[in-house]
Order: C-alpha cells, then structure tokens, then sequence
C-alpha cells in the first residue's frame, strides 16, 4: 500500500470509528432520555477535615506501595495469563475525571475482548457479553482493580471513593441527574460505598445517592468499614451485598429520621 492510499485509508477508519463513537453516545443520550429527571441532594465538603485528609493520603501512598511491592510477581503472572487468554495488552487503559473533574489515565487488567468498545462507549453491566473467561473471575474478585494502585500512588485516586467515570458518561448523566458531578469533590476510590453496595448493578441515580453519602459522613472509621466490606464482598460474592446494604439502609434511614 502506498503512502497516500496508506493515509487515505487511515481517514476513512478515522471517520467510520468516530462515526461508529458518536452512535454509541447516541445511545446513552436515548437511554438518558428514558430516565425520569433526578435531582441529587446538594452538599458542601465537610469542614475540619484537614487532619484526615491528611492521613488519609498518607495512608494511601504507604498501603500502595507496599501492596505494589507484595503484589509484583503475582500481577505479572495475571498480566500474562490474561495475554494467552485471548489478544491484546493485558492492561487496559482509559481515561476518567478525578477529584475536581481533573482527567487521569487509569490503569486495569483488562477483563474484555480487545473489541469491546468498538462501536464507542459502552455502559458495564452484570453478565457483560463482552467479558473474557479470564475476565469473568477478574471482575467477580476485583482483581482487575489491581493496577489502579498506581493511580492511588500517584494521587490520581483514594483507596476509598466514588469510583471514577468517563468524561461521556458525565456528559450523559447530566442531562438528567441534576448535582452528578458532585461526586468528583473527592478523589475517586479503588472501592467505594456505592460499589460495594451495588457494584455493576446499580442506575446512575442510585449510586450518586451512595456517593454524596459517602462524602458527608467520610472518615477513618467509614473507610476502614468499607475496606472490609469490600473483602467480604470479594470472598463471599452478592449475598454479602445484599446484608450489607440492608444494614446500611437501615442506619441510614435511622440517622434521617434523627
């Protein structure tokens, strides 16, 4: 193929991909329109929190690393697996908005075909067609997370928060969730409150409502209940779930009602 017909060519995959794009957010706009306008609750980050904060980035960069560090040979031997599972790289790479709606790359095992956003931007969802064998086992455990540890070391992300979106998902989502973008007043998590109730499950509506909970009543405490409640979801699977978000409706509703 010559120079021009080699460029020529290149335009005209350019233009059928961004084609192909924009009929996936095309999509999303539909689904966006289907959804009943929400309103999310309006808040302010907590004040006095300088403190925790403080400890909470510190603890951040120490668990990071020494999870990078215990974790190298293991996630080489994934990263591998992964390559013979089917063809591509086995990290996966994509960009989000962060605290303060700041783009970071973040970094995942990828757990889908090499051609799973061909057609554009899609939104994850249980029992996900696109998912590889391999995969399948890296979302249940959430493993694939793994890399994000990097980001956490980097300061692109907590270990704790609302996990972070894709800036087309944002511009979505605000078409009809009034107060999403609320969510980035906090750097995004590895887990979160919403992600451990809900995982892949749960609407856009629902999961902002376990975000902004999360932001108000963020602490030591909370985090360090999330973590664990994020290891009991890993090893006992959607079950656990649904006894931790009975719990966590009860008191918050009890706290509502105070």
């Amino acid at each position: 193929m010559g120079a021009s017909a080699a460029v020529e060519y290149e335009e005209i995959t350019t233009e059928e991909n961004a084609a192909e794009e924009n009929k996936e957010i095309r999509k999303l706009h539909e689904f966006a329109e289907s959804r009943v306008k929400y309103q999310a609750e309006q808040i302010d980050l907590p004040e006095g929190k300088t403190v925790y904060r403080f400890v909470k980035r510190s603890m951040d960069i120490l668990c990071s690393t020494l999870a990078l560090i215990v974790l190298l040979i293991p996630m080489v031997l994934i990263a591998v697996i992964i390559a013979l599972d089917s063809p591509g790289n086995p990290i996966f790479s994509q960009v989000r908005l962060g605290k303060d709606q700041k783009p970071f790359t973040l970094y995942k095992f990828r757990s889908m075909r090499l051609d799973a956003e061909a057609d554009g931007a899609q939104w994850a969802s249980n029992d996900d067609p696109r998912v590889t064998r391999v995969g399948a086992f890296l979302r249940k455990t959430r493993i694939d997370e793994l890399p994000q540890l990097v980001n956490i070391l980097k300061g692109d992300m907590s270990i704790v928060g609302p996990r972070p979106e894709r800036p087309e998902f944002y511009d979505v989502f605000d078409t009809y969730i009034s107060g999403f973008r609320q969510r980035m007043l906090v750097r995004p998590g590895l887990t979160g409150y919403a992600q451990v109730v809900g995982g892949y499950s749960l609407m856009p509506e629902e999961k902002i409502v376990y975000d902004l909970e999360y932001i108000k009543k963020q602490s030591l405490l909370f985090d360090i209940r999330l973590i664990l409640y994020t290891v009991i979801v890993v090893f006992r699977g959607d079950k656990s779930r649904e006894a931790i978000d009975r719990i966590d409706h009860c008191q918050i509703v009890g706290e509502a009602k105070k």
